[in-house]
């Protein structure tokens, strides 16, 4: 009997104990998965990929950064000047915050349009939304750290919308400054809190992969693994898909930091924060806009605040909203139209928000927000009824075959 390696013996021994390697091969190798899977499946694992990122080059920033009112301003302008490789790792930091919304916003879209969120995913959906509030979060205080102009005005401006809750909104404003106005607390409060959400973001994916691969993953059709045949090993198929994918997203990531590495960013943010002079138009980042028009789209600030919390929180409700037995809108005629008058809504509300809520742009910000509410509210909910899909095929392994042509 030919005898053990070394590292075969290693492998048993921590495999006895702690059976990691076994939990690997069967959920990252052995995984079955649908085998007509297009590459918006890579956006779940782009976005883990770049959370990984995120905190590594955070961690290294924190190693610099000084959370001070007086200093904090100079602590990332020595990073970029005085740290090897400093301007880097904050570029990269910088702009991963942008693609880590590009790649959630089109996982989104991607399970609204392929009904993602139907029964028996519920949940899986519902820690997606968690995970997304939690990462506006995060950006909302990391945007804050840099102690510039739109830093501090940003700052100001969004943490006293609370201000308008009844009752308890003067106290949850000073609990968030730390004081009666946005100061050093403030920005201590939000460095700790912005340092420590990505780690609880991390549990919270766990829980995500889980709900994930108790019940597998959607695919295109939005039907069912009815036979062996419907599904292939995650591994090597997805591996080389996702890292195709991955090799493509990284480029386009080092476009931006090695090209325009301020593309996103504000040139008000590269000036000193001052308490006495306010910006001329304060914005949030391009991620945000959209909810940001939304909240100017009511003359009432108590009204604008319940109406941009809704904007999101209404995620949380779609999976009851859309009542239709079909997940795929490939067999929905009619939902697959108003999906697209859907996104283009979002994307008209994102160009909205970078403009002055004035004349043309805040009347077609009101059109849009009232859009944005009537597809949740009324098109979801009322389609199923009177719209008549189209037949599902009998298997995944069948359509799949007529796509490559092999069917009869």
């Amino acid at each position: 009997m030919k005898k053990q390696s070394k590292t075969a013996a290693l492998v048993d021994w921590i495999e006895y104990r702690l059976p990691m390697f076994g939990f690997m091969q069967k959920h990252l190798v052995e995984y079955k998965t649908p085998k007509n899977l297009n590459y918006f499946w890579n956006m779940g694992s782009l976005a883990g990929i770049t959370l990984v990122i995120m905190i590594l080059t955070g961690i290294f920033l924190a190693m610099h950064y000084t959370p001070h009112v007086d200093h904090a301003f100079r602590s990332v302008e020595s990073i970029m000047r005085d740290v090897n490789y400093g301007w880097l790792i904050r570029y990269i930091h910088m702009n991963g915050a942008s693609m880590f919304f590009i790649v959630v916003y089109l996982h989104i879209f991607r399970g609204l349009y392929y009904g993602s969120y139907k029964a028996p995913r519920e949940l899986l959906w519902i820690l997606g939304v968690v995970i997304f509030l939690m990462m506006m979060a995060t950006a909302f205080m990391g945007y804050v750290l840099p102690w510039g102009q739109m830093s501090f005005w940003g700052a100001k401006v969004i943490t006293n919308l609370f201000s308008a809750i009844p009752l308890v909104g003067d106290s949850i404003v000073s609990w968030l400054w730390g004081g009666l106005s946005v100061d050093n607390p403030t920005l201590n409060r939000f460095f700790v809190l912005h340092y420590l959400i990505p780690f609880l973001i991390i549990a919270v994916v766990a829980l995500h992969l889980i709900a994930l691969h108790e019940h597998g993953s959607n695919n295109p059709l939005g039907i069912d693994k009815k036979t062996p045949k419907d599904s292939i090993p995650f591994h090597p198929y997805y591996t080389l898909k996702d890292s195709f994918g991955l090799g493509v997203f990284l480029l386009i990531w080092a476009g931006f930091v090695f090209f325009a590495p301020n593309f996103f960013g504000e040139p008000d943010n590269y000036i000193p924060a001052d308490p006495l002079v306010t910006p001329q138009h304060i914005v949030p980042e391009w991620y945000f806009l959209p909810f940001y028009a939304i909240l100017r789209s009511v003359p009432s600030k108590l009204g604008g605040v319940i109406l941009m919390f809704s904007a999101v929180l209404v995620l949380f409700v779609v999976p009851w909203l859309d009542r239709s037995p079909i997940r795929s809108a490939h067999f929905r005629p009619y939902y697959k139209w108003l999906f697209w008058v859907f996104v283009m809504t979002c994307l008209t509300l994102g160009w909205v928000g970078s403009q002055l809520p004035e004349g043309w742009p805040l009347f077609i910000g009101r059109l849009a927000t009232v859009y944005y509410f009537f597809h949740f509210f009324a098109v979801l909910p009322v389609l199923s009824r009177f719209e008549k899909p189209l037949p599902l095929p009998k298997s995944i392994d069948e359509a799949y075959a007529k796509k490559q042509g092999r069917g009869k």
